[in-house]
């Protein structure tokens, strides 16, 4: 992955270009942390275009994995608040999907420019709530959640074009969204933004343990004068989310998160006539040959699998190494690793911040014990951890077999196992032998056995000399048990509509 531009020293950020990726993304001030993220004491529920008490009264703190302590109180939604919710979406339909694509855009372009307006302050806030550095929300998330808003508001008027040799086109109705905690700015909207192109309105989910971020997005929306119902917020743990899949008023789900939780929404939605998008888990390849430009595909090994803690579904978690350059390769990401600076993710100079719970640290601990028991060679730099808080050290798994749980399992966290290959054909063997088909990448020099890999590889996306690069005109999305759909591009926007 490209080292990301310098800052620019600007008293507001520049608009993004019309095409965005990872490497090219327009940043802030360099020291974001100063800004004031400006949270409330507590969250209520956004129904209707209001924020209201949840019917129980009951509310959940969220916690900051850096230092445990206590953000702010999140409103815990019971069934009768998610029918509150789809009884508001269902009135604002009617109204909002005759609206001229020409006003629904005005509406998301509205978004973007408040979002970019209270950047820093997003930012901040992201960070603090889940764990991942500052840095990362800053030049990532934030501008990247932007431009989805700014891409999709392109298309609202000019949808007729996104789908040929279709004779017409209609938005389902309202959809449920429900979204992970590992990118919980970025998720919005990359599901938010499409849906209200295509004239829908929306019921969304945000994670348990990254709240704030979606309901600070809920006070742009007020500000941009969306209509009330057109977008709701419900906030709680996995039962809300499955009132918000099953509700009978759900014409479509849109959902990111596990493969076993995907599953049973696949089984709770069968027979309903409910449309679906999964994006799921993945357990990706990141293929190193020998004639690849070495130092630059380590730092894309690095990036691919350290990048956001290894809470990335599409992370490069399998590194498969030809033969010939595996003992370089290891010793330079070895090398690499130990200058990786793990702690506060508030600090600017922090390459890895906190995990993002106790739950998903002791899920990382648990697996790579795990993988030393069946024999895989452990290294973690030496690096002292914050007292408080939760955190991983940069890991990598050498000797790894194809049998070993490591190389099978999602760990999604900083823990890099690696393989080794003699051959094309070996390559792409151990690279499809997995229940996922998310993403892969490839380094070589040829650019023939690119194009024979990114063909053979049962990946919905597939990398080349890069890895991480993102933009809102591609669609993304997987295979197999990762999932079915496409978010992101025209490809994206087909899944919100009923085409004729």
């Amino acid at each position: 992955m490209p080292a990301r531009p310098a800052a620019r020293r600007t008293t507001r950020p520049a608009r993004p270009a019309p095409e965005l990726s990872f490497g090219d993304l327009w940043t802030f001030d360099p020291a974001p942390e100063t800004a004031d993220p400006k949270l409330r004491q507590r969250y209520d529920l956004f129904i209707d275009g209001k924020f209201s008490a949840p019917v129980s009264g009951t509310y959940f703190p969220s916690i900051n994995p850096a230092n445990e302590k206590t953000l702010a109180q999140i409103a815990l939604a019971a069934s009768t608040d998610v029918d509150l919710a789809f009884a508001a979406a269902t009135r604002a339909f009617p109204a909002w999907s005759r609206l001229h694509g020409s006003e629904r855009g005005k509406y998301l372009y509205r978004i973007a420019r408040l979002l970019q307006d209270r950047a820093r302050e997003f930012a901040v806030a992201e960070t603090l709530d889940g764990g991942k550095p500052i840095k990362e929300s800053r030049d990532f998330d934030v501008p990247m959640a932007a431009a989805h808003f700014f891409y999709h508001a392109g298309w609202a008027d000019k949808l007729e074009y996104a789908f040929p040799g279709a004779r017409a086109w209609k938005p389902h109705g309202v959809v449920g969204q429900v979204i992970p905690w590992n990118f919980p700015l970025l998720m919005l909207a990359w599901k938010l933004a499409p849906a209200l192109a295509t004239g829908n309105t929306v019921v969304l989910k945000p994670a348990e343990t990254t709240s704030i971020t979606a309901l600070k997005l809920a006070e742009i929306l007020l500000e941009a004068d969306l209509p009330p119902g057109v977008v709701n917020f419900v906030t709680g743990a996995g039962e809300v989310g499955a009132a918000v899949v099953n509700h009978p008023a759900a014409a479509k789900i849109a959902f990111t998160g596990s493969t076993e939780v995907g599953k049973k929404i696949m089984r709770a939605s069968a027979g309903s006539g409910k449309k679906l998008t999964l994006e799921l888990g993945g357990k990706a390849a990141n293929i190193v040959f020998e004639d690849a430009p070495i130092d630059q595909a380590v730092e894309g090994v690095v990036n691919g699998i350290f990048f956001n803690q290894g809470h990335v579904c599409c992370a490069g978690s399998r590194l498969l190494v030809q033969e010939g350059v595996a003992e370089v390769v290891l010793a330079k990401l070895k090398n690499r690793i130990r200058v990786l600076r793990v702690g506060d993710p508030i600090d600017k100079n922090t390459d890895i911040g906190a995990i993002n719970s106790r739950e998903q640290l002791d899920k990382i601990r648990r697996l790579v014990n795990i993988g030393v028991k069946d024999g895989a060679e452990l290294y973690q730099p030496p690096c002292k951890l914050p007292e408080k808080g939760f955190y991983f050290r940069p890991t990598i798994l050498s000797g790894v077999q194809q049998s070993h749980r490591v190389a099978r399992e999602e760990i999604f966290g900083p823990v890099l196992s690696i393989l080794t290959f003699r051959t094309v054909e070996e390559a792409i063997e151990k690279a499809n032998n997995t229940a996922y088909g998310l993403s892969a990448g490839v380094w070589t020099d040829k650019g023939s056995r690119i194009l024979k890999m990114s063909t053979e590889l049962k990946a919905g996306v597939v990398w080349a000399n890069t890895y991480n690069r993102f933009d809102p005109a591609s669609p993304f999305g997987g295979y197999k048990e990762s999932g079915f759909g496409r978010e992101g591009g025209r490809h994206g926007l087909a899944d919100y509509v009923q085409l004729h």
